[in-house]
């Protein structure tokens, strides 16, 4: 037996390769930034296979790699505050996995190219909210954030725009953003699974993709210090540049 004989009926072994290799890419800028891997990987991703598919795929193996960051993060967050926000992301998230279970594989991939491309315009301004702090806009962004997180694993620029922003040590809002998307993948882990999104399929799938990502993490951690920050970043929105573009559906017919 070989590895083709573990994959899902309708991914090929060219297509788990390929996979792997924007999950090693989409995870050293993780490894290294701290952001922009599934904005690198979804995309791409989902140009290759079913968007569901990899969806459910990096939330697996996403929420794998987070999960050991947890604890550290709940002793350090302000638990109230992330709290309030976290309701957002208790309603945004299924509302998110219902477009994401309900579109088209074809609409899906354009919501998620456009909503790429927005997000990267977010970083790029490097916006940060400065005003006062009020729990409506708190849930707000939370239920932004949750949507886009439900519909393609994307919620990660409106909650660092924010967070960064506000009269918070580093550390506090470091901890506040792991710890809420410890509870937006925890939701999306639920709805994801009553939807029939995480399937034998992915789990088989993230078996194989998972190891690949871990070692892109790694390799991005190793680089961290020893290439310029201000260069890598720029390198990072050149990606996820690159993949909305050639993500988009209308250039199927010249991509393959």
């Amino acid at each position: 037996m070989n590895i083709a004989d573990f994959l899902p009926k309708d991914v090929s072994l060219s297509i788990a390769m390929a996979l792997c290799a924007v999950a090693f890419v989409s995870g050293t800028a993780r490894g290294f930034s701290g952001f922009g891997s599934a904005l690198i990987f979804m995309p791409l991703a989902s140009s290759i296979a079913a968007p569901r598919l990899v969806a459910a795929l990096l939330l697996v193996i996403d929420f794998i790699a987070a999960a050991p960051l947890l604890p550290d993060a709940w002793r350090k967050a302000d638990r109230k505050a992330t709290a309030v926000i976290v309701l957002g992301a208790l309603v945004g998230v299924p509302v998110g996995t219902y477009f994401l279970s309900v579109l088209e594989p074809v609409t899906t991939r354009w919501i998620i190219s456009c909503f790429v491309a927005a997000l990267l315009l977010l970083l790029l301004s490097g916006w940060r909210y400065r005003g006062k702090d009020h729990a409506w806009l708190s849930v707000g962004i939370g239920g932004l954030s949750g949507f886009c997180s439900g519909l393609a694993q994307t919620g990660g620029p409106p909650i660092v725009g924010y967070w960064l922003g506000r009269p918070i040590a580093p550390i506090v809002a470091r901890a506040n953003i792991v710890l809420f998307f410890g509870a937006s993948d925890f939701f999306s882990l639920i709805s994801y699974a009553t939807t029939g999104l995480i399937s034998r399929e992915s789990l088989v799938l993230s078996l194989i993709v998972g190891p690949v990502y871990a070692i892109g993490v790694a390799f991005g951690a190793l680089l961290f210090g020893r290439a310029s920050e201000k260069v890598f970043r720029a390198i990072c929105y050149a990606l996820i540049a690159i993949a909305v573009i050639a993500g988009l559906p209308v250039l199927d017919g010249v991509l393959r």
